[in-house]
């Protein structure tokens, strides 16, 4: 009899494991173990509950007299909690209540009345496989002691064979999910993408969320940059009611999560204290459930993608894995799209500032061919646009002495070259131009930016006062002449005569004569040193003996101001090869500088050193000084600095006392702080021993 038994219990055992692994879908598989149970072992109903790893609910199934019943989350949540299945889950042991009124496992509900269905009898079961324990199972029979120890072995066996079923169908439904996931966060990464613009790209994230979630309302926010979230974008019913105002950082749902870098599903927003109807409410829609996930990009939150309200009723299980890497698409899509409004932004700027300058720019390759030019370009050279473009640059001007390989290379490290040329129009009309040429990436290419400047009306103006500078030479020289003359015989006259009055009106006329002289003289050797012309009547002359002829020039002037004036030139300094009259009239142009902007009874200074095969030799003065920006610009012709109460000029001694030191090989150069007087070096070549 106990052979028959045996067989028979095999023979069951083989018949539950051949129908529990004919499938692999979870529902079927927990309806089966169900059936199979309660056909096998008896009882009224029967539940089975399916556990993650980390012991958490992921589906369950409950039978009464053979037919499914629906449950609810909160029915599952107390049974796992303080019922017989949650007590057989932390222990991991089977569970035989022949009485469940005589036992605490037991969770008493209303039923459980003696008035109604009274003590019943119950066999509850872990299901366990590979030492992973996968769910819970329970049988139910409505007499006391209806189930006996054979029936508790039966049911145990019976578990043994649904975890292992249980188990796979779970992998199987996970590995589904995950599947389709995957084939979802695929496709949505093909829309969301297919575009950069901007408006495009967020209207594209909404549609993609909606379908793959099954909402009502999908709505997308993005940080500012206070760190503050902002709806941009909605879709949905009543998406229109989602306000724009700026939610501060960490408040709401959607700040807990911007804040915390990670999604959340809340099935009921009311029992979540994090949900704040001011920020997470929408005017006319009544949100019950929401999942929020962040959108990430390069490591950081730029926004949280928003869905309210599963048209089931609830999330599914894999709702906050489908959001979340949408999320992660529309980080990187937004990035783009951003950086793509910002580049075409930056673009139309610079076309638009291109287009507009007042300048003719023209953008070429590296050798010269035109790629663009804007419409003063067009304008200049009389060329339409499109004739520009089938023309070189060096068919407009001769650049290529100015532009050679050496210039180049510096050009293409980020320098600016400039130079003056002529640009040739179309009719053959040749305009004064001065170009700057520039290295520049023009949509991602290596090019030249060229910018040319007319400068018509600057060379009619040089034009202008070489021809008064000559007419000042030379109708100026000869009538001077004749004073110079006059006044020496009247010189030659008064000798010997006691007159102070006349001799002190007498050299005031030779000194003003003399500076007169010295003006021409001057104006004489810019001119000559512009073109080119060499300095040939150079002599040995020591620089004390320089620097004291000029002194005693400008002494009166010096003097009539109550200037103190030092001389720092030490006894042996080494004799200089340079055109005496030249330089005495450098120093005596820096002297009188000095003197006209040191104030009365302010101290002035003359000096020099040897440095190698030059003698440097300086005058200092206590002045307003010069301004750092003007420190070059002083020593061009016709340059004046005009600041209130700055004594006038014609603005060309300083120009000429750098045409006569770099004409002998020499520098010349100005050091200043405004307020503190400014001291004006020269360098002088050292005369070489033969």
């Amino acid at each position: 009899m106990k052979d028959d038994t045996f067989r028979s219990s095999l023979e069951l055992l083989y018949h539950v494991s051949r129908e529990l692994a004919s499938a692999l879908d979870l529902r079927t598989v927990l309806q089966r173990v169900l059936f199979q149970s309660l056909k096998n072992v008896g009882g009224e109903r029967g539940s089975i509950v399916v556990l993650d790893d980390n012991g958490k609910t992921l589906d369950a199934a409950i039978v009464y007299g053979m037919q499914i019943h629906d449950h609810t989350t909160q029915q599952l949540r107390e049974t796992m909690e303080r019922g017989l299945a949650g007590w057989v889950m932390r222990q991991r042991q089977p569970a035989w209540i022949p009485d469940t009124s005589k036992d605490e496992r037991w969770l008493r509900r209303p039923d459980d009345a003696v008035d109604r269905s009274g003590a019943k009898s119950a066999l509850c079961v872990p299901l366990l496989a590979r030492e992973r324990l996968v769910g819970v199972l329970t049988l139910v029979h409505p007499a006391p002691g209806a189930y006996t120890k054979d029936h508790f072995d039966l049911m145990q066996a019976i578990g043994d064979q649904a975890g292992i079923a249980v188990l796979n169908a779970r992998l199987y439904a996970e590995s589904q999910r995950q599947a389709r996931v995957m084939t979802a966060l695929a496709a949505s990464a093909a829309t969301i993408n297919a575009t950069l613009r901007l408006e495009e790209v967020l209207q594209r994230i909404l549609d993609e969320t909606i379908q793959a979630m099954q909402v009502e309302t999908v709505a997308l926010a993005l940080t500012d940059s206070s760190g503050s979230l902002i709806f941009h974008a909605a879709t949905g019913q009543n998406s229109e009611g989602i306000s724009r105002q700026p939610i501060p950082a960490g408040q709401g749902v959607v700040g807990w999560v911007a804040r915390e870098g990670q999604g959340v599903v809340i099935p009921a927003v009311r029992e979540d204290t994090r949900f704040l109807p001011e920020v997470d409410q929408f005017a006319g829609l009544d949100v019950r459930a929401l999942a929020c996930a962040p959108i990430h990009a390069q490591g950081r939150v730029i926004g949280v993608l928003e869905a309210v309200n599963p048209l089931s009723g609830v999330f599914d299980p894999d709702a906050l894995l489908v959001l979340a890497g949408i999320g992660n698409l529309a980080g990187s899509a937004i990035q783009h799209a951003q950086l793509f409004e910002r580049l075409q932004a930056a673009h139309k700027r610079y076309r638009e500032l291109f287009d507009d300058s007042i300048d003719p720019i023209f953008i070429t390759d590296l050798k010269g061919k035109i790629l663009e030019a804007n419409r003063q370009a067009a304008v200049l050279s009389g060329y339409t646009s499109r004739q520009l473009h089938d023309m070189a640059i060096y068919n407009l001007h001769d650049a290529r002495p100015q532009t050679g390989n050496a210039r180049l290379d510096k050009i293409k490290t980020g320098h600016t070259h400039s130079y003056e040329s002529v640009l040739k129009d179309k009719t053959g009309r040749a305009s004064p131009i001065e170009v700057y040429v520039r290295r520049v990436v023009f949509e991602d290419v290596e090019c030249l930016q060229w910018i040319f400047r007319d400068i018509s009306e600057r060379k009619d103006l040089d034009t202008l006062r070489d021809d008064m500078t000559a007419m000042i030479y030379h109708d100026l020289r000869s009538p001077l002449a004749n004073i110079v003359s006059s006044l020496d015989v009247l010189s030659s006259l008064l000798q010997g005569k006691e007159n102070e009055s006349v001799k002190s009106v007498m050299m005031i006329a030779m000194r003003s004569t003399d500076r007169i002289q010295r003006l021409i003289s001057s104006l004489l050797d810019i001119s000559r040193l512009e073109s080119g012309q060499a300095i040939v009547s150079q002599q040995a002359v020591s620089p004390s003996s320089l620097a004291g002829d000029a002194v005693e020039a400008v002494r009166p002037m010096i003097e009539s101001r109550r200037q103190v004036l030092k001389m720092t030139l030490p006894p042996k300094l080494p004799s200089i090869w340079v055109d005496v009259d030249m330089l005495r009239r450098v120093l005596i142009n820096l002297l009188e500088n000095a003197s006209k902007f040191t104030p009365p009874e302010g101290d002035l200074e003359v000096g020099a050193k040897a440095e190698g095969n030059w003698v440097q030799m300086w005058v200092q003065d206590n002045g307003p000084g010069i301004p750092f920006a003007d420190q070059e610009r002083i020593f061009e012709k016709f340059t004046r600095l005009k600041e209130e109460g700055m004594p006038g000029g014609l603005g060309v001694g300083l120009a000429f006392c750098r045409l006569a030191v770099t004409g002998h090989g020499g520098r010349i150069w100005v050091e200043s702080q405004p307020g503190q007087g400014a001291r004006f070096h020269l360098t002088l070549p050292i005369l070489k021993s033969k």
